[in-house]
């Protein structure tokens, strides 16, 4: 692989690019300035979409912090890739993504003029993006972190921690809470609304759809519905939501 000098451009501007994009089956062009001009953007650059760490990590890490970095003063979060736009789209609906906005550097353009294009012709990719995350302030680079030049695909500095560390140090995102649930279950009702009171997100997985009542048994240990679970730790039915909150 032959590696760029991986200059940190901070304080310079963004480059102007035109994307090529489909949007409901239209082709739209999605330019640097709409992008970026007069918002406090993220981006995170990636080899390539499907790929195992982005699919596995960098992508849905940025995602579930989401509405922290907005919280904090983050207008929009970008995942770059050289990839085309039906691959990105298709990536799209394959993961996690909704809070991200997922552009198409299809020519490697923005990547290129980022210093960042890589030849990965020894894994059949060809041109790609090193892997990398910024903050962008109207179109300006304010912090960079681009993974070390070293061999195969580092991911030590570009992941969603690092970013949220440095936009807003004291920010503790919400633990990940999953509810999970049986449709007219009066109690699942009260679980679900006493998080909602707290201000915790969470994620539903409702019997008959995601999760079974075998599911229930071996996750919780329980046969009543629903079970709560906050930060990889049972709490249990909404009595002891309850308990636990107070």
């Amino acid at each position: 692989m032959s590696n760029p000098n991986f200059a940190d451009k901070s304080g310079q501007a963004v480059p102007q690019v035109t994307f090529a994009t489909r949007a409901n089956d239209e082709w739209v062009n999605r330019t640097t300035d709409e992008l970026f001009k007069g918002k406090t953007v993220v981006v995170f650059s990636l080899p390539g979409a499907f790929t195992p760490t982005c699919s596995s990590t960098h992508l849905p890490r940025y995602n579930e912090l989401a509405k922290t970095f907005k919280a904090n003063g983050v207008d929009d979060i970008i995942c770059m890739s050289v990839n085309d736009t039906f691959v990105m789209n298709a990536w799209a609906e394959d993961q996690e993504s909704d809070n991200v906005t997922l552009i198409p550097d299809g020519n490697g353009e923005f990547t290129d003029g980022m210093g960042l294009l890589v030849d990965k012709a020894d894994l059949g990719f060809g041109k790609r993006s090193w892997r990398y995350s910024m903050l962008v302030k109207d179109g300006v680079v304010d912090k960079m972190f681009i993974e070390p030049d070293l061999p195969g695909d580092p991911f030590e500095v570009s992941d969603a921690d690092t970013m949220l560390a440095y936009v807003a140090p004291d920010a503790k995102p919400a633990a990940a809470t999953v509810v999970l649930s049986k449709p007219g279950c009066p109690f699942c009702a009260k679980a679900k609304a006493l998080l909602t009171e707290k201000g915790y997100e969470f994620e539903e997985l409702v019997m008959g759809k995601e999760v079974s009542f075998t599911s229930l048994k071996a996750l919780s240990g329980n046969e009543s519905w629903p079970q709560v679970f906050i930060g990889g730790k049972l709490i249990g039915g909404s009595d002891d939501l309850e308990s636990y909150f107070a």
